[in-house]
């Protein structure tokens, strides 16, 4: 059963990069997945955001993440919202920045990185890579598609050990079992 402050989260999975990739010159950035914390709260406009992320940051449980380049750590391409279920990972929320969504987005594969990050953290808390999240029924299929996802209740869904490998392998290449 679906809780009632759970999200249908309707992120698009546009490629599947090593990284994110210029989509005009196909250049490739390394990124780096980091805490989100109240001073970035602060530095955020909430003009460029569809959620409200200072809220999200003050729910009790929740840890937010932020994707930004190696090359420059104050532009936040991404943010992903992440619960500890004490056996996997869940998604609360996921968005990427205003400029790297629809046709004349800047950057390719920012969903899939996050994404990537949930499964490498669940691998990290010992729950093999497993993550939840909760689809809009018309994305079920992309998602199935794209990450490998699996519906087991409803529009509820799940990443499993082996699609959550390959996608955490596809980002963190140093990354092992």
């Amino acid at each position: 059963m679906q809780d009632n402050n759970e999200i249908e989260l309707d992120f698009k999975i546009d490629k599947l990069t090593n990284s994110i990739e210029n989509s005009v010159s196909g250049e490739v950035f390394d990124t780096v997945v980091s805490l989100f914390d109240a001073k970035d709260c602060k530095q955020l406009n909430k003009a460029d955001w569809l959620f409200d992320w200072k809220l999200e940051h003050k729910t009790a449980g929740n840890q937010i993440y932020k994707l930004t380049t190696i090359s420059n750590s104050t532009i936040v391409q991404g943010l992903i919202s992440l619960t500890d279920k004490g056996d996997h990972v869940f998604m609360n929320l996921i968005e990427s920045a205003k400029f790297n969504k629809g046709k004349k987005k800047l950057y390719l594969g920012v969903a899939g990185n996050l994404v990537a990050f949930a499964c490498k953290l669940s691998f990290e808390k010992g729950y093999d890579g497993v993550v939840s999240f909760v689809a809009k029924t018309q994305l079920i299929r992309h998602y199935e598609q794209t990450i490998g996802a699996k519906c087991f209740m409803g529009n509820r869904m799940y990443i499993d050990t082996k699609e959550a490998f390959i996608l955490t392998k596809k980002y963190f290449n140093d990354f092992k079992l």
